[in-house]
């Protein structure tokens, strides 16, 4: 079996898509990856060259979550049926659900890892402004024409239902290889990662009480965002820039404790990474990581910067204790396994390929009938 998927290459989906393809092929199916938004690094491509059954093919358009992209979304759609068609797909599995609507020819899956309605409920607490009705409509349209709708955590399905309509859907949590990542002898750091641009990580809580303990605060991560907007000052926190995955695997390993006091996070794979190399979390306190990590984390409110400075110097000054959490999380994270992932993926292509054959067969009917 041949899978189109897509990918972006800006934060998290690519690891995750990189994953899952090699957890796939393991199972007989082999990938095509469509790598939209920015040209995938050097590094990427090194990345995706080193998975089993994966041909790469950078597709650089605008996403439609960044501004004024719907010129480059309706080429990319094109780029991507004739890409289904050149290659011989017989499922699309898409993380970008607006193009489901286009006309495929084969069963279609939308992955909603995020989206930005449920971002502005969560970061900015009221409802996108009308610069993105366009986008409603078209993730509405999306998700409806999908034979299948998947999201990496059920707070995240349910803000899919929430304001796009859909009924049902799926969870599949996202899994990540433990091998490749350890906990090595630790050093007293706090470590946060990933889109630091972004709000909804919330790293300026972070950046707010950095002075204030008693341990450096690492972050690593892009301070630009794509629209070129820079982060505020980062307060006293030590920038590490965007690091590559063995560097980034590096500096979770000596990290004692990982912080990522998040507003929206709809699965968290840095979270993921961190656990499984041994660091004590430090979550924010919202359904989607409590739902994933409650019980293996201390949580703290998104906008208690009181609460997060506490929560880091009790952990600071209690070795004890940071190392019961750190056994917690890593327990927990290994729970999330690619095979897992990717067992329940193959579950969802098997729905949607009858859910295609139903509606072929409810067409055939109606026209037979007219």
């Amino acid at each position: 079996m041949t899978v189109l998927m897509t990918a972006d290459t800006v934060g998290g989906v690519w690891s995750h898509a990189l994953e899952l393809a090699a957890a796939l092929h393991r199972q007989g199916v082999d990938v095509v990856l469509a790598a939209l938004g920015p040209p995938p690094t050097d590094a990427q491509v090194r990345q995706a060259r080193g998975v089993p059954g994966l041909e790469l093919r950078p597709a650089p358009f605008r996403l439609p979550w960044m501004v004024d992209p719907w010129s480059e979304v309706a080429r990319a759609g094109e780029h991507l049926l004739s890409l289904a068609a050149a290659t011989g797909a017989e499922l699309v599995h898409l993380s970008e659900p607006v193009f489901a609507s286009l006309p495929w020819d084969v069963p279609v899956v939308a992955v909603g890892h995020s989206c930005v309605l449920s971002w502005y409920a969560a970061v900015r607490r009221e409802h996108a402004p009308a610069e993105w009705d366009r986008y409603r409509h078209a993730m509405r349209s999306g998700l409806a024409a999908a034979d299948a709708v998947v999201a990496p955590s059920r707070a995240m399905l349910s803000a899919l239902q929430r304001h796009y309509g859909i009924m049902g859907g799926f969870v599949v949590s996202n899994g990540r290889e433990p091998t490749r990542f350890a906990a090595a002898s630790k050093a007293p750091i706090v470590l946060t990662a990933g889109r630091l641009w972004d709000p909804a990580k919330n790293v300026g809580a972070l950046a707010a009480v950095s002075s204030e303990l008693r341990w450096p605060v690492h972050a690593a991560g892009e301070t630009r965002a794509p629209d070129g907007e820079t982060t505020p000052v980062l307060g006293s926190m030590h920038l590490l820039g965007a690091l590559d995955p063995d560097a980034m695997a590096t500096a979770f390993a000596h990290a004692a404790i990982y912080a990522l006091p998040a507003r929206y996070e709809p699965f968290g794979q840095s979270v993921l990474e961190a656990g499984l190399s041994g660091c004590a979390l430090v979550l924010g306190d919202i359904p989607s990581l409590r739902e994933l990590w409650g019980g293996a984390a201390r949580f703290v409110a998104p906008d208690d910067r009181s609460e997060l400075r506490a929560v880091l110097s009790e952990l600071i000054d209690d070795p004890d204790l940071r190392r019961s959490l750190a056994f917690d999380a890593r327990r927990r994270a290994l729970s999330y396994t690619p095979d897992r992932m990717a067992r329940g993926y193959l579950d969802v292509y098997a729905h949607a390929r009858r859910q295609a054959r139903a509606s072929t067969a409810a067409r055939e009917r109606i026209a037979c009938a007219s």
